[in-house]
């Protein structure tokens, strides 16, 4: 599909086959927290830091995306749950494929808790909007996490591989999914996923250096780079932070020469 292929090397870079994604939707789950209050400074930061793509939910793109700055792939996400609602680990579908088109989008993402309660509902959202994106040419991101009362560590590599697998099976074109916390682990996980997988960043990391750990880890082990959202906007510097990941991902950089970038 020569639309799919054209849109995915604006999220892929087609050198190394990587990413650098920084999802900013949190503002209908959390609420407007530190570093999406302004989007349009925030998403200049990941921009100029080397990002590949911005993840947003479609109200926010006349906010921030774009007419300045550097440019930057646009990711519009289709589902959503508040933290206030009765299982906020529901997440229903709030726009379509169409819509994202419409709105110049050049991926869409979905989110499915595997193992929560309503992951029937998921699913079959998740299978449905695979086949319309196959229709429009339209890369999918599946945001696969494990998470219900079946599932004591969600990082587990166990759940983990179950989680991404089933993304993959149902027709997303690139996979994001925690980290299992280690490069071993990990592997295995990325050797049952027939596509690009991309870990999260998940809650505020204690220090720089764990957060970029984690990164080089993933990528040494065949991970297709990162869709981090709190520890890149809620950084000191969102823009040296995105960078430093960026040349690990991107360059190979070790972990201590990309440390030197957040500190210069």
């Amino acid at each position: 599909m020569i639309g799919k292929r054209i849109r995915i090397e604006r999220i892929l870079d087609r050198k190394t086959g990587r990413c650098v994604i920084v999802p900013m939707d949190h503002g209908v789950s959390i609420g407007p927290v530190p570093g999406i209050i302004d989007m349009a400074h925030t998403i200049d930061e990941a921009a100029s830091g080397g990002a590949n793509a911005v993840i947003m939910h479609k109200g926010m793109v006349g906010s921030g995306h774009r007419g300045y700055g550097r440019d930057i792939g646009l990711i519009i996400h289709l589902s959503a749950s508040t933290g206030l609602g009765p299982d906020p680990n529901h997440k229903v579908l709030v726009t379509s494929v169409e819509k994202a088109i419409q709105m110049g989008a050049d991926a869409v993402s979905v989110h499915v808790n595997v193992g929560s309660e309503k992951e029937p509902e998921m699913l079959m959202q998740l299978g449905s909007i695979a086949e319309i994106c196959d229709d429009w040419g339209m890369p999918l991101i599946a945001m696969m996490y494990p998470r219900g009362k079946k599932i004591d560590n969600e990082h587990d590599a166990e759940v983990v591989k179950l989680a991404s697998r089933a993304g993959a099976e149902l027709g997303a074109d690139i996979i994001k999914t925690n980290y299992t916390g280690d490069p071993d682990t990990f592997q295995e996980v990325i050797e049952g996923c027939p596509v690009p997988l991309v870990i999260a960043g998940g809650p505020r990391v204690e220090t720089d250096r764990e957060l970029l750990e984690m990164v080089k880890n993933s990528v040494d082990v065949g991970g297709a780079g990162v869709a981090i959202g709190r520890n890149i906007f809620q950084a000191k510097s969102p823009r040296k932070t995105t960078r430093a990941i960026a040349e690990i991902v991107h360059n190979n950089l070790g972990v201590d020469e990309a440390l030197k970038i957040l500190k210069g």
